[in-house]
């Protein structure tokens, strides 16, 4: 017996040995990757490489830190073009920004700490685990097919699939990192902060001319994209306003509304004022002041034509205006809409009967020509069985996120999760005019409120919490 103790003393001993050996190898050979790179860098990616290095030791040492600096790295991340790509999609250098840099520190260090501690786990069960794993077989299996045909440049379609899998990567990271309901909440402040900066930034540009867009999006920027996040943002807000039962955190979050509206007006996006309607009717189904909620919408409604700014409106007006006169113009029900509305309207005909050539897995990712709407680039690029698993995702997320609204015994979980439901609602009908479920700028943000919000039932309670009005407050046990 006494020799089986010694035994099983001497295997963990190896083991908490191996343990320790194990990061020692991986900065070593960081240090030797680092010695052979650094002469061939210029100054500014020597700066680069100095950050990437002190964000992998700050990640390793506290995580916590390292998704703050993810979550104000999604909007307030500079771009870099490297390197060329070739395919039907996208003729350019491969887009990298420094939250893809971030992201694959991150996902570094957390493969080190599960090689450190089994208990971590790769991918902690969610409802989400199995429809994300399916899309993304499909979304690989059609790519590698097109390339196998000709259709696909296989490194473009590799980009753009890592890239469709970094979003969801997010929401694994944070299901696995989240413990405590504070640090939950912790986190969206983080990402209410940040989207009051974007915001801040987007309306200094209105007095420039031009359409608001977020920081860091080239010269000509993407109106659309800025408008698609802040149907999120604006929904989650409204969500935690309308439950919240502080006065002072009512005020901080109407504040932020008419923050975030701002700058969503002067985006001048068609399909973001779109989604908008159904993303705040949403809230008339869920919340229990509905009847507040009409009265407001009544009143904006009323209102709106003289607090809209005048960009706003003639953006509307252009819609159904400039291509009265015109015959290359697309007529819907007696109107003829622009010029814009018409290509893009002519670009979904054309299309719509292009996929029918390969209905099932489709062109492949990147394999057909680009396209400004979501729905119909998902049965081109993945056939109709990559828009079933795309719907089946969403319907699983939407479904998931009911329950915990419906089961919330706090005004955090509630408020949030019910923003999250209206932000779903909103950016399904944005996608009718925009890639929106393939925008990193909307992505990232989506999937990390996601992961908060599925994480709610395993997280401890750690200190004094909000609960829903009648509900006695309970204390922590710390």
């Amino acid at each position: 017996m006494r020799l089986l103790k010694e035994t099983a003393g001497l295997k963990n001993a190896g083991y908490a040995n191996l343990s320790l050996l194990l990061p020692l190898i991986i900065i070593f050979l960081a240090l030797c990757s680092t010695a052979i790179v650094i002469p061939m860098l210029s100054t500014s990616e020597m700066f680069i490489l100095i950050f990437g290095l002190i964000f992998l030791i700050v990640s390793f040492i506290n995580t916590d830190i390292a998704l703050y600096l993810l979550i104000f790295s999604m909007l307030l991340s500079p771009e870099f073009i490297i390197g060329e790509t070739s395919g039907a999609a996208m003729r350019r250098g491969v887009t990298l920004r420094l939250d893809d840099l971030l992201m694959l520190i991150i996902s570094f260090t957390w493969l080190v700490k599960m090689s450190l501690n089994k208990e971590l786990g790769l991918f902690r069960r969610s409802p989400l685990n199995k429809p994300i794993a399916y899309y993304m077989i499909i979304c690989l299996s059609s790519t590698l097919l097109g390339f196998l045909f000709g259709r696909v440049e296989l490194m473009t379609g590799f980009f753009f699939v890592l890239k469709y899998f970094e979003y969801m990567l997010i929401y694994f990271m944070v299901i696995n990192f989240l413990k405590t309901k504070k640090q939950a909440e912790h986190y969206l402040w983080g990402m209410l902060i940040t989207c009051a900066i974007v915001s801040f930034i987007a309306i200094g540009q209105i007095s420039l001319g031009g359409r608001a867009t977020a920081p860091f999006e080239g010269a000509s920027g993407e109106p659309n994209t800025l408008g698609g996040y802040l149907v999120l943002m604006i929904s989650v807000s409204l969500g935690l306003y309308l439950v919240s039962p502080s006065f002072r955190k009512r005020l901080v979050y109407a504040a932020l509304i008419i923050l975030f509206s701002i700058p969503f007006l002067y985006t001048q996006s068609r399909s973001s004022y779109l989604a908008i309607i159904p993303s705040i009717m949403t809230f008339v189904l869920f919340s229990q002041k509905r009847k507040w909620i009409m009265a407001a919408i009544l009143l904006i409604s009323v209102c709106l034509p003289f607090i809209m700014p005048k960009v706003a409106k003639e953006r509307i007006a252009y819609t159904f205006t400039q291509g009265k006169n015109r015959r290359d113009t697309v007529e819907i029900g007696g109107v003829k809409l622009d010029t814009s509305s018409s290509d893009r309207i002519n670009s979904w005909k054309v299309a719509s009967k292009v996929w029918i050539d390969h209905p099932f897995l489709g062109f492949g990712v990147t394999g057909y020509r680009f396209v400004d709407a979501q729905y119909l680039r998902i049965i081109l690029e993945t056939g109709f069985l990559g828009l079933i698993f795309f719907f089946v995702l969403i319907a699983s997320l939407y479904r998931r996120a009911y329950v915990i609204f419906k089961s919330s015994d706090n005004v955090f979980e509630e408020g949030l999760s019910m923003g999250l439901l209206a932000g779903i609602i909103g950016l399904l009908v944005h996608g009718l005019g925009a890639n929106t479920f393939i925008i990193v700028r909307i992505m990232e943000p989506f999937w990390f409120i996601t992961a908060i919000v599925f994480s709610f039932s395993g997280l401890k309670e750690d200190r004094l919490y909000e609960e829903k009005p009648g509900i006695k407050e309970i204390t922590s046990a710390h």
